[in-house]
This record gives C-alpha cells, structure tokens and sequence, in this order.
C-alpha cells in the first residue's frame, strides 16, 4: 500500500468568504463531514486553511479521503460562488480531480493505469477538459502534456507545478510536517 491523500480548493482570492462558506458548510451538512446533524454541537469541527497562492485557497479535513472529498467538495460548491476543486489520491494508484459549481460536477479527470481503471471500474463522471483548463489556467500546450499523463504521482507533481501551490498535502500529515504547520491555520467550527 502507498502514500493516500485527499484535499479541497477553493478558487477564490477572498480568505474570509470562503472561512463563511466552510462554516456554513458544516452547520448545514455535517453529515457530509462524517457527523450526525444530532451530534452535540459542543464537538467542533477542526478545518485546516491555506491561502495557497492569489489563486486557491486549500482546505483539509481528517474526513477528507478518496471517496469522501468529492461529496464534500459537491456540497461546499452550494456555498462559495467559486469553483471548487477536489483532489484524491489512493495507494500511488489513483489520482482523481474533480471541479463543482452550485453544486454540480463541472469536470473530471482520473489519472492511472489502464489496469488500474479496469480493476476499480473507473470511469469520470464529467469529462470536460476546455473547462479544466480554463478553471486550471493552465496554456494549451501543458495542459495537453497534464492530461495525457497515467502516473498518478506525476500527475499530482505536474499539477502543482503548473497551479504554484503543493497538492501534497493532509490533514494526517500536519502533526508530522512542520511546512504544512507553517502553511495551514487551524479554524474550529
């Protein structure tokens, strides 16, 4: 088994809306963060925050992993007027990113193995790659050598590179690594 992870970001260059929209988000719809709308509300919720770059805003979450992060990000798109980038990483094998506004997936991309794909039955759900690229504002010419990559952790480097902020990141991991302790702000809701 390899390195997982599971992020969020915001495209947005106003830190206090975007604090209000994860608030929302989690007095709204706490199930989607892993708790019970009946769960007392004396348990806060423990978000890390990055402003990453002028452009994104970075989120993470204990309840963010592959297979949770798309949901949260489908939900929190409700409350932001901002594209919302979800980004899951499983085992070294899996890297999946997605975008959502007003809540509905806007475009998807799945970068593996064939046999990876096979295997898990992966297919995107959006497949919209004019949107990716513009949301990514990324040139045509590294955005086609971006998503014709199937390494997934190439892939999550490229992206970075590409975005000037490290995908690489989770909220497991800030206890452990002192640049994500510098980087991310701990907010409770």
């Amino acid at each position: 088994m390899g390195r997982s992870f599971a992020n969020l970001h915001i495209k947005s260059k106003n830190l206090e809306k975007t604090i209000e929209a994860l608030r929302e988000l989690t007095e709204a719809h706490p199930e989607v963060l892993g708790k019970s709308k009946d769960e007392d509300q004396a348990i806060n919720v423990v978000m890390y925050v990055s402003k990453s770059n002028e452009n994104w805003i970075s989120v993470l979450h204990d309840y963010f992993v592959w297979g949770t992060v798309k949901k949260i990000g489908k939900t929190l798109s409700q409350f932001t007027e901002e594209p919302v980038m979800t980004v899951g990483y499983m085992n070294e094998e899996i890297f999946e990113l997605s975008f959502f506004e007003n809540g509905d997936i806007q475009a998807e991309r799945i970068f593996c193995e064939q046999w990876t794909r096979d295997e898990y039955e992966l297919k995107e759900e959006r497949l919209h790659n004019d949107y990716l690229r513009e949301a990514l504002d990324i040139r045509n010419k590294d955005f086609e050598d971006f998503i014709s990559m199937t390494s997934p952790y190439q892939a999550v480097d490229k992206l970075s590179e590409l975005v000037k902020m490290s995908l690489w990141s989770d909220a497991e991991w800030i206890p452990h690594e002192e640049t994500l302790r510098e980087r991310f702000k701990k907010y409770e809701f």
